[in-house]
C-alpha cells in the first residue's frame, strides 16, 4: 500500500506542469494488453518497442534474453524506459508462464499463421502480443504455448515488418479499439499511486533523503 500521506508530501516537489502531466498519463495506462519480446539482435529494435509501448499507454514489457543481452538504447527510448516497467527473463519458458500466471493469453505475431487479421482480433481477452527475433521470428516455445495468432495485411512482395514498426501498428490498433469498449481496461487507483510514487522517485533529486526527512519530523 502506498503511504498517500507521503505521495501528497512528494508531490510538493514537483512543478504543477508535471504533476498534471503525471494524472493525464495515469489515465490512459493500462495493464488489459502487454507485451513479450523474444531475443531481438538489433539494439534499436528493443528501445523502440519500448518507446512505443509507452506511446500507447502499455505499462509493461517483457524481454527474453535468453541469447542476447544488451542494454536499453536511451537515445531510441527517449526516456520511455523510465514510465514503462521492463521485466527481464533468462528464458522464454519462464516468460510464457509468468505472462499466463497474470491471466494472459499468449498471442504470436507471425505474417506465417492466417489465425486472425488485425481488424478481426478479438480485444475482450486480456492478451500479451510476442514479437520474435528479426531474422527467424518466434520459438517453438512460443509457437507451441500460443493461444493465438495475430497477423498484420500486407499486399506487397515483402512478407514481413520490421518488429518495430509491427509492434506499433498492433498496439495502435488494440489500444484504439480497447479505449473505444466499454471494457474495464485501466489501472487500479492504487496501481495509480505505485505508479506516481514510482515516476516521483526517477523524477526528482535526493529522493531518499527528502523521503528520510518526511518520517523523521
Amino acid at each position: 500500500m502506498v503511504d498517500l500521506k507521503l505521495l501528497s508530501y512528494l508531490e510538493t516537489y514537483l512543478t504543477e506542469n508535471r504533476k498534471e502531466r503525471f494524472e493525464t498519463v495515469l489515465s490512459q495506462r493500462t495493464r488489459y494488453f502487454t507485451v513479450a519480446i523474444e531475443d531481438v539482435y538489433q539494439l534499436h529494435n528493443t528501445s523502440a518497442v519500448i518507446r512505443s509501448c509507452d506511446v500507447f499507454g502499455i505499462q509493461d514489457i517483457h524481454i527474453v534474453e535468453e541469447r542476447n543481452l544488451k542494454k536499453i538504447d536511451r537515445e531510441i527510448a527517449m526516456g520511455a524506459q523510465k514510465w514503462v516497467d521492463v521485466n527481464r527473463y533468462h528464458s522464454t519458458k519462464n516468460c510464457i508462464e509468468e505472462i499466463k500466471s497474470k491471466g494472459y493469453q499468449v498471442i504470436a505475431t507471425t505474417p506465417h499463421k492466417d489465425d486472425c487479421l488485425l481488424e478481426d482480433f478479438d480485444t475482450t481477452k486480456k492478451s500479451c502480443f510476442f514479437f520474435g527475433r528479426e531474422t527467424e521470428g518466434l520459438s517453438e516455445e512460443v509457437i507451441k504455448q500460443a493461444d493465438g495468432f495475430l497477423k498484420i495485411p500486407m499486399v506487397g512482395f515483402t512478407e514481413s515488418l520490421n518488429i518495430s514498426v509491427s509492434a506499433a501498428i498492433i498496439l495502435q490498433h488494440v489500444t484504439s479499439k480497447l479505449r473505444a469498449s466499454e471494457i474495464s481496461w485501466l489501472l487500479s487507483d492504487e496501481e495509480k499511486n505505485e505508479k506516481k510514487l514510482d515516476w516521483i522517485k526517477k523524477t526528482i533529486k535526493s529522493y531518499d533523503d527528502i523521503v528520510a526527512r518526511f518520517y523523521s519530523r
